[in-house]
């Protein structure tokens, strides 16, 4: 079974009424479903929302808003976080390019959100003009699909893939085509991501996922868990607990966040393996990854006050999130000739008992069996 959801090109979408949910099909499975609706109201006003269900599992996409994870739900529990932007923004409302460089943070409340693809780190300013080069974590976030399609094949798996494009004229020409897969009574999905050179010309690209988890999972004594073989403090402040680097608070008001650059290892498959597991040790999300093409690790470790958004990120990437000059510098850039692509891989999955979550930790470590290295502060060619 397969369905356009939205064809730009050709002038087609499924319309909902407003208000009304569409049930794409239950049948001939009756625990898989696909749904498609469109918020209304404030700030997610015209916002597209795609859930789909697979047995306990279920999450929800949003092709308004580059094709992100608003959020899942596994067994009960919700995987995500409560951002003080408390629902998806629509990009129309989101002031990417205002001057302070940090308008994206005011669409900022996904559980995986892509950053990226001409940037995907700090703001970064003309030293001369002082006018804003590259907006805090690049654009693609804040691109509406252009194209999006659903399909349950044979077996019960459910497929849903999007295009988004990144463009300006004389400047940047790509297209990122996403594809989820939810197989049927899986705990999570798999996501491929390809970026492709439209242009005539080389150009380079970047992205980072940033992959926020926070209540019920993060809480005082929950433990990322990573296969790290060097760790990295992104400055001085987040050197001050680089002992700690893997341990969680519990929310405390006025908490500034503290940033990790890891590099990781890889298992014997090639698939780096990384964890928050809960302060219980019966519950887990994993994110892993091909580092083939996402060498780089970010751990965001933000403990702030609930109301403040209480949440930490396990960030695969092409680079660290520092500017963008600086990265190229480093050569931590992909390069694309005219025509080029990339591909990247994500996995997602939810660990329920102390069982599942006991064998992928040891997965992870086995991977990793020495200490990390832990810098004692800033290195001069991974933070800028």
């Amino acid at each position: 079974m397969f369905w356009t959801l939205l064809d730009a090109e050709n002038n087609l979408a499924l319309e909902t009424p407003e208000g009304e949910v569409a049930t794409l099909a239950r049948e001939p499975f009756g625990d898989v479903s696909i749904r498609k609706w469109t918020m209304l109201g404030g700030m997610s006003q015209g916002v597209d929302v795609v859930e789909v269900t697979s047995g306990h599992f279920r999450m929800r996409i949003l092709p308004t808003r580059g094709m992100g994870v608003w959020d899942a739900h596994c067994d009960g529990v919700r995987i995500g976080w409560n951002s003080p932007v408390t629902s998806p923004v629509h990009p129309g409302l989101v002031p990417i390019a205002e001057p302070s460089g940090i308008g994206w943070l005011e669409g900022f409340n996904e559980l995986l959100v892509r950053c990226g693809l001409q940037s995907n780190g700090a703001p970064e300013f003309d030293p001369q003009t002082h006018q804003l080069l590259y907006p805090l974590h690049g654009r693609i976030a804040n691109k509406p699909a252009q194209k999006v399609t659903a399909e349950i094949t044979d077996d019960g798996e459910i497929v849903i893939r999007g295009e988004v494009y990144e463009t300006r004229v004389l400047a940047y020409n790509v297209k990122l085509t996403v594809e989820y897969r939810i197989g049927r009574g899986e705990k999570g999905f798999c996501l491929t991501d390809t970026i492709t050179n439209l242009s005539a010309q080389s150009c380079e690209a970047q992205l980072l996922y940033h992959i926020n988890l926070g209540a019920p999972l993060l809480a005082e004594g929950a433990t990322a868990v990573l296969p790290a073989k060097k760790i990295v403090p992104r400055n001085d402040h987040s050197a001050g607990e680089i002992a700690s680097w893997d341990r969680y608070r519990g929310p405390q008001a006025g908490f500034e966040e503290m940033v990790y650059f890891c590099e990781n290892a890889a298992g014997s498959d090639g698939l780096t393996r990384t964890m928050l597991k809960s302060a219980s040790g019966d519950r887990g999300v994993s994110v892993s990854y091909d580092a083939t093409n996402l060498p780089c690790f970010s751990l965001w470790k933000n403990t702030a006050a609930e109301a403040d958004g209480y949440v930490t990120g396990l960030e695969p990437a092409t680079n660290f999130p520092n500017p963008r000059s600086f990265e190229g510098k480093q050569d931590r850039v992909v390069k694309l000739p005219p025509g080029g692509e990339v591909n990247f891989e994500i996995q997602l999955g939810f660990h329920e008992g102390a069982e599942s979550v006991a064998e992928m930790e040891q997965s992870i470590r086995s991977a990793a069996p020495e200490p990390p290295q832990l810098l004692d502060g800033p290195h001069p060619l991974w933070c800028a």
